[in-house]
């Protein structure tokens, strides 16, 4: 049996920062910073997923708009086809997933609500240390 996403998020938790679409560049920059993180959801006025804004994101408004695009509202230059997975995504499938799209981040819903978030760093935590315990167990059935 492999591995899902909501076992994941019972571990790092399903706390997840967001932001309005209508905070500009510099005010959300400001929440990677604080919050010491590579992305935040934007939410609609439903509260459903709008958009993501990344790190990249922000690299890219810049080097297309310099300084200026730091007072642009974030809907405009936020990744608005996210790719979302459901707690029943396994971590494989996860990693495919975050591979074939080139994206390090991944919101988790369930009946269309905002659950969780899965960043490429959570991923490689987890894989870490699931090999860490086949290590051990490897050792203790040779030792035995």
């Amino acid at each position: 049996m492999s591995t899902t996403v909501k076992q994941l998020l019972e571990v790092k938790g399903r706390h997840v920062v967001v932001a309005a679409s209508d905070q500009t560049l510099l005010q959300v920059a400001g929440i990677l910073r604080d919050k010491a993180i590579g992305g935040v959801v934007i939410k609609d006025e439903q509260d459903r997923i709008a958009g993501i804004f990344t790190e990249r994101d922000l690299v890219r408004a810049v080097a297309e708009n310099g300084a200026a695009a730091l007072q642009q509202p974030v809907a405009s230059v936020m990744t608005v086809d996210v790719q979302k997975c459901g707690e029943e995504t396994s971590i494989n499938q996860l990693m495919e997933m975050m591979s074939a799209g080139r994206f390090r981040h991944v919101p988790v819903e369930k009946d269309g609500q905002l659950i969780g978030i899965v960043s490429i760093g959570d991923v490689v935590k987890w894989r870490i240390r699931e090999i860490e315990l086949e290590a051990e167990q490897i050792k203790a059935y040779i030792s035995s």
